[in-house]
């Protein structure tokens, strides 16, 4: 039984580096470490998934799933929680949901549709060994296809949206320490577990990474300095970054969103929508309504009733209360 938190993930994984910024900020006692192969079927067993990052805790618990996971760490780390209390918390989960869900997609692309990446990416993850990145490069273009980044023109218009997510994010960190104020959140979790795994990570995106000098010093030293203290910037007008990010969601993240969601009422295998202008296919997945729901959850067992009522209109100002909330 572990005395101190285990992450079993990988430096190249987008929601391992996520969970691994939350421990640091949290100032948990951890240590990251492969899954390696006489642990797998244990660690998978027990935490019933293939997937990482697998949080083993004191308690001799394994489990998986981030934004759970961080929300049962803000109970222990009360101090120095990702999610803050009341509306402000819904508001930093759903600036969240867009890096999880929707981001998560631009990652895979930079990482496989570049043959640069793709090579150092697949033989980093397989140790050296060439046999095993071949199968790693195997699986990398499947992944794109299903995602919806298999034209030229959504591989152009994600990378444009991400060029636009690093100027904003650039602009940000020079009026405040972190993302949503001077207080770290799961925001700034999983765009550091984007940056530290992907685009500051992979030779491709780092190009353009390159060109935003505050972004990179934020991710490799200064997002680690935190001393516990800060406020964020309130609801619902939050910070410049948080507003970018909101406009940006209704725009690509509600229709891809509402549109997989029909899909899995319905048991569709695949489903269709028009993001940057052109029709595209994606197999459905059922976890991101899954994940919108948790953040009903979060407007459900969280606020009191002039909260909903504030976070109800605000939803509904940004574009986003079908995706989050139905009452």
């Amino acid at each position: 039984m572990p005395r101190k938190f285990i992450v079993y993930g990988g430096e190249l994984s987008y929601f391992t580096r996520k969970l691994e910024a939350a421990m640091l900020f949290y100032g948990a006692e951890f240590e990251l470490r492969s899954k390696t192969p006489d642990m797998r079927e244990e660690i998978e067993n027990r935490s019933g998934t293939h997937q990482v990052p697998v949080l083993h805790t004191p308690e001799n618990w394994m489990i998986a799933d981030t934004t759970p996971l961080m929300t049962m760490l803000d109970g222990r780390f009360a101090d120095r929680r990702m999610y803050p209390d009341g509306s402000l918390g819904v508001l930093v989960h759903v600036v969240e949901e867009y890096f999880d869900e929707w981001i998560a997609r631009t990652m895979v692309h930079y990482r496989w549709h570049h043959e640069e990446s793709a090579h150092f990416a697949s033989l980093r993850m397989s140790g050296g060994n060439e046999a095993a990145a071949a199968q790693v490069l195997n699986w990398g273009p499947r992944a794109c296809r299903a995602t919806g980044t298999e034209s030229k023109q959504q591989q152009a218009a994600a990378e444009a949206e991400y060029v636009r997510i690093l100027e904003a994010a650039e602009a940000q960190l020079n009026q405040s320490a972190y993302l949503m104020g001077d207080r770290p959140t799961a925001v700034d979790c999983i765009v550091l577990g984007g940056l530290r795994a992907h685009t500051n990570m992979d030779p491709t995106p780092k190009k353009v990474t390159s060109g935003f000098p505050k972004v990179i010093a934020w991710s490799e030293t200064e997002a680690n300095s935190w001393n516990g203290v800060g406020e964020l910037a309130p609801f619902p007008d939050s910070t410049e970054f948080a507003q970018f990010v909101l406009g940006e969601m209704k725009t690509t993240y509600r229709p891809y969103l509402l549109a997989n969601r029909e899909a899995s009422l319905i048991g569709a295998k695949a489903f269709k929508a028009n993001i940057y202008g052109e029709t595209v296919s994606y197999l459905t997945r059922p976890y991101p309504p899954f994940s919108a729901e948790l953040v009903s959850e979060r407007i459900r067992n969280t606020l009191d009733v002039e909260e909903l009522v504030l976070v109800e209109n605000w939803l509904q100002h940004v574009g986003l209360r079908e995706c989050f909330w139905e009452g």
